[in-house]
């Protein structure tokens, strides 16, 4: 199959969203599936306000018209609602030509923690953008329900994976973590305002805290915490071993569609903590056992608590929870989730 995949979230930016696009189109074309990025790097760009490490494309509108026609796809994926997501969008209502689309991130929410504009507008915005699609990809059934509140009902399932031939209970600990005291607690994601990692470094718990990632909330958190360490971004065999070195993963975020580190972690053999929200509530149950017999994980309204009860958790419990997610079988759904066009539309001017 000939797969357009229009993304505004690419290398090299660094979170959820990109690692699960990067990794399904190398899955599809292992599977001899086509697939065309198209994606920031081909355009001019932008910095985007208030997050300049994400580059926006711009005049963008005919470059992607162009490429879609030129590639003769069986199937239109749209995976965000930027510049490109518009551009590919408007195409194909265009030419009344079927496309799917996928809900990775509450951009309302983050939006409306960033400005004055309610995320009720924001919502009109997203309903509007999403409408259309002939297919709606999301990662949990909460989110299906979430949508469908909106008047999205078009929804299919697409879960997300962990690579576990590097996500192991066996990987040794990271060197500079190895020597610090413990319990490690260990944070990984972005370091934005809407992560709320505040909330992590400020739970009165004992041991060393540790927050993995960058972004534009830092500096000012490495200020506000001395005595947290901030490790950066970290990837592959590095970001293994973050996680084999972790006693507990803590994940403070009320937004997150989704939340991939928390199974990297389980992969790893790392207990979750984390508040009892949408994500984590999907990953982990509400009784904190996903689908073990055992729990693998704590959730509370106090973050404090939910990392106490969360250390003395089983690791070999977790690592078997973690071996329940894979790419093979997110990959399946993403092309269940695909609308195929038909080649008298992929022909037409």
């Amino acid at each position: 199959m000939r797969i357009a995949l229009v993304s505004d979230a690419w290398a090299p930016q660094v979170n959820g969203v990109v690692r699960t696009l990067t990794t399904t189109v190398g899955r599809l074309r292992a599977r001899g599936h086509v697939v065309e990025t198209i994606t920031p790097d081909g355009f001019r760009t932008v910095p985007c306000p208030s997050y300049p490490e994400i580059r926006l494309a711009i005049g963008c509108t005919r470059g992607v018209g162009e490429r879609l026609q030129a590639f003769r796809a069986d199937a239109v994926h749209i995976a965000t609602e930027g510049p490109l997501g518009w551009a590919a969008r408007g195409w194909c209502v265009d030419r009344a030509m079927p496309f799917s689309t996928s809900f990775h991130t509450r951009f309302p929410d983050y939006v409306a923690m960033r400005t004055p504009l309610k995320a009720e507008w924001l919502w009109r915005v997203v309903r509007r953008f999403h409408a259309p699609a002939s297919s709606i990809l999301v990662a949990t059934d909460t989110l299906r329900r979430e949508l469908a509140g909106q008047g999205l009902t078009q929804t299919n399932l697409w879960s997300r994976g962990a690579d576990l031939t590097l996500f192991s209970p066996h990987t040794a600990p990271h060197v500079a973590l190895a020597e610090l005291p413990g319990p490690i607690l260990l944070h990984v994601g972005r370091v934005a305002v809407e992560k709320n990692i505040a909330a992590f470094l400020s739970a009165d718990v004992p041991g060393t805290k540790i927050v993995v990632g960058d972004g534009p909330a830092r500096a000012m958190l490495e200020a506000t915490y001395p005595q947290a360490r901030f490790l950066g971004a970290l990837h592959g065999g590095a970001l293994a071993s973050a996680y084999a070195a972790a006693d507990v993963l803590v994940f403070p975020s009320r937004t997150d569609t989704f939340g991939l580190v928390m199974i990297e972690a389980l992969a790893s053999g790392v207990p979750v903590a984390a508040y009892p929200v949408p994500g984590p509530l999907d990953i982990l149950g509400a009784d904190g056992r996903g689908g073990q017999g055992a729990p693998i994980g704590a959730l509370d309204d106090d973050l404090a608590t939910a990392i106490t009860r969360a250390l003395p958790l089983d690791r070999a419990v977790c690592a078997a929870e973690g071996r329940r997610y894979s790419w093979d079988a997110c990959t399946d759904q993403f092309l269940t989730g695909l609308r195929p066009i038909g080649r008298g539309f992929a022909v037409a001017a």
